[in-house]
């Protein structure tokens, strides 16, 4: 990327933002009001002309609901129509959404109306007897008749009362005392939960005043009803419009917008910002073009990037006193150059913005880098790295067939369905459910927490029976332990490796030795020592057995010779003084090498967990029990038949639980088994689905943990700006 300015005079501005937007390659960066005599510029002449109709423009695509799949065909939309256009539309959309909100309003109301009723018409009695007496108070109410009766017999105000009771409404009429007193029987049931209901003006029984609203109501739905059809036929001929519009206006908006970032000073300007180095001879000669030598183009520095985190500017000589420099530390300087004839403004230090292209099927996973943070232009981007783990981690964890196909087939939806983040997040979940089948197929063909291995023939022995569940499978769990320790050590090691180049290049030798060489001792020393055979008691032995396990018996490790144990241990200690040496306050944490990789355990727990939930799920639908005395694997019942065989040999089989759907015989079917087949089905329906989102929190959230913290917090700081040109590419409108 390259760093450039232009300057020129402010009659030109007009003309040089036109080029440049046209050019679609400049990314502006704004001015920070450093530099004296300088102040950020003013938003062009009539851009609050603009900013007001691309306002109507929008919230007349909010009332019509437009979209872009109601775009016509791209073509010119000049500025008298647009105007004369506008103002049409505007007139008779706002005409009809005021009708619909007024039809909207009357038919609440009629339906509070109706609701307001519901109480009257349980208590069966005409509005007309509920109010206009001199004589006597009525209130109506809904309220118990218990309390409400001993509170108007113990009241001393009211010589006689009735109460009628519909329902949960009641009706008082009561004869005051002092015929002049108002407000007597409300004085009254003060202590009495009672909530008062004001009787609606109307003659009519309750039952003929509701069917009276409905009516009215009814009406107002067809009026409704035959504006909201006319305003689906103005969206039909003014959507098309409205697009192009609101592009159009977006577009002008911008432009007219664009010198707020720009420094200004009363006759002059100075635009600053990024292009891509192999485009700047282009930009340039755009800007001469659209204005001669009325304007300066300038490439103040080069900043360059490697996939190897190399980043770094070299100086471009400026004519016009300034130059352009980089730090020890491989940070872009610009020295700061304020010219008083034709010369310009620096806005100061400035990261180049990153674009992110990895493309073909690592792309989507610049969603989840995202997330963390956009990497800056002087860092590793480590979306491949994240497309190699976290789909393998994820199919490690959850590792059932017919689960993985349904992650691919959500995922697969949301790819076909949307566009954006959720198209990547669908891509994100096809890989997961891949790497979920594949896993699922190693784990004895795993298929909703059942190993349909067992359905092979006799013949047929599937090496791998299990998860480690099972009495006869429980060195597989302590194995793939141990594969997820290993696979921690390795990820690790690769961040290391990358902080090692990333500050090697940024600096020199000595400081990535320091800084990243010491870690790297200290992780591998660390590990090396654990997995070798110094102190062989005081370390479990499924450390190495587990290579005998995976290998089927092929390979036996008995852990490293003791000397490679301590030259391991050396080396660890080596570090520890490196990182003493370089960055002493980082020798607290001098336990993250172990501890960092002991997380990575998480991978063999969750594993465990959801096929233990798996299990739990199929055990309680269809019943199981553990072959070889309860020495062996687990199997399922499924039928009342077998279930009974299993009783009754057991020597053989050890019950675990009978299962739901067991009490189903066909052979005589009955109410209760039926129940129970119905009842089994639906846990395990159920316990599947619940099973399958939990994976996504539980596996999902786990493998991107150890992203985040465990593989980025070694060399990944993110926050880079992302890479948007001054320019848009049109979609609605032509130019003409």
């Amino acid at each position: 990327m390259s760093r450039v300015s232009v300057t020129g005079s402010k009659r030109v501005i007009d003309d040089v933002i036109e080029a440049a937007y046209s050019h679609h390659s400049l990314h502006v960066t704004d001015y920070d009001e450093r530099y004296e005599g300088f102040e950020p510029g003013t938003s062009l002449e009539g851009a609050e002309t603009l900013n007001e109709r691309l306002v109507t423009v929008r919230s007349l695509e909010s009332i019509l609901d437009v979209d872009e799949d109601d775009a016509e065909v791209a073509r010119p939309l000049d500025d008298d129509e647009l105007e004369a256009e506008l103002e049409r539309v505007r007139d008779r959309v706002n005409d009809l959404n005021d009708q619909r909100d007024e039809l909207q309003n009357a038919i609440r109301d009629r339906q509070e109306e109706i609701d307001r009723m519901e109480p009257f018409a349980e208590l069966g009695i005409d509005l007309e007897y509920l109010r206009g007496y001199d004589s006597v108070e009525v209130v109506v109410g809904e309220a118990k008749p218990g309390p409400v009766e001993a509170a108007l017999e113990d009241a001393e105000t009211i010589d006689a009362f009735d109460v009628f009771v519909g329902g949960d409404v009641l009706a008082i009429v009561a004869k005051p005392t002092d015929p002049d007193a108002e407000g007597v029987v409300q004085d009254a049931l003060v202590g009495v939960d009672i909530a008062l209901l004001d009787v609606p003006d109307a003659d009519a029984s309750p039952d003929e005043y509701v069917a009276e609203l409905e009516a009215e109501q009814a009406d107002l739905r067809d009026e409704l009803d035959a504006v909201q059809t006319e305003l689906e036929s103005v969206k039909e001929e003014a959507a098309g419009f409205l697009l192009r519009a609101e592009e159009q206006l977006t577009i002008e908006a911008e432009k007219k917008e664009a010198p707020l970032s720009f420094a200004t000073t009363e006759n002059a300007f100075v635009a600053e910002g990024w292009v891509p180095t192999e485009t700047f001879p282009d930009f340039e000669a755009a800007i001469a073009d659209a204005v001669g030598d009325h304007a300066e183009v300038e490439e103040l520095e080069r900043a360059s990037f490697t996939p190897d985190g190399d980043h770094h500017t070299e100086s471009v000589d400026d004519e016009a006193g300034g130059a352009a420099s980089t730090s020890p530390s491989g940070d872009a300087e610009t020295e700061e150059a304020v010219a008083t004839d034709g010369g310009h403004a620096a806005h100061g230090t400035d990261d180049p913005p990153v674009v992110q292209d990895n493309g073909g099927a690592a792309g989507p996973f610049e969603l989840l880098v995202q997330a963390f943070g956009r990497p800056k232009y002087s860092e590793f981007d480590p979306t491949l790295l994240v497309f190699l783990t976290f789909p393998a981690m994820f199919g490690f964890m959850i590792g059932d067939v017919g689960y993985g196909v349904l992650y691919a087939a959500i995922g697969a939806f949301m790819y076909t369905k949307f566009d954006g983040a959720f198209r990547e997040l669908g891509s994100v979940a096809m890989w997961a459910g891949a790497f979920t089948i594949l896993f699922g197929i190693y784990y004895g063909i795993d298929l909703f927490g059942y190993h349909a291995y067992q359905l092979l023939p006799g013949d047929i022995h599937w090496p791998v029976e299990g998860k480690g569940l099972s009495p006869a499978d429980l060195d597989w769990g302590l194995s793939f332990l141990v594969v997820s320790v290993v696979f921690g050590i390795l990820h690790l090691n690769v961040g290391h490796v990358l902080s090692f180049v990333s500050t090697l290049k940024q600096h020199d030798f000595k400081h990535a030795v320091y800084e990243a060489g010491s870690w790297l001792l200290i992780l591998n020393g660390a590990w090396i020592w654990i997995f070798s055979s110094v102190f062989p008691n005081s370390k479990p032995d499924f450390l190495f057995e587990a290579v005998s396990v995976l290998t089927f018996g092929a390979v036996s490790f008995g852990g490293f010779p003791t000397a490679v144990g301590w030259a391991g241990a050396a080396a660890a200690l080596l570090g520890l003084v490196l990182l003493g040496i370089g960055e002493p306050p980082e020798l607290a944490e001098f336990l993250s090498p172990v501890v960092n990789v002991i997380s990575y355990a998480r991978l063999m727990a969750v594993l465990l967990a959801k096929g233990g939930m798996a299990l739990a799920v199929n055990l309680l639908a269809f019943g199981a029990y553990i072959d070889d005395g309860g020495d062996g694997s687990f199997h399922f019942i499924f039928s009342a038949d077998y279930l009974e065989y299993v009783r009754s040999h057991p020597e053989d089989y050890e019950l675990v639980f009978a299962g739901i759907t067991t009490a189903f015989d066909p052979a005589s079917i009955g109410a209760v088994g039926v129940v129970a087949l119905v009842g089994g089905i639906v846990v395990a329906v159920v316990g599947h689905i619940v099973v399958l989102l939990l994976g996504v929190t539980s596996a999902g959230i786990q493998a991107v943990r150890l992203e985040y913290v465990e593989f980025f917090g070694n060399f990944y700081e993110g926050g880079g700006r992302e890479y948007l040109p001054f320019g848009r590419d049109r979609k609605y409108t032509r130019e003409e």
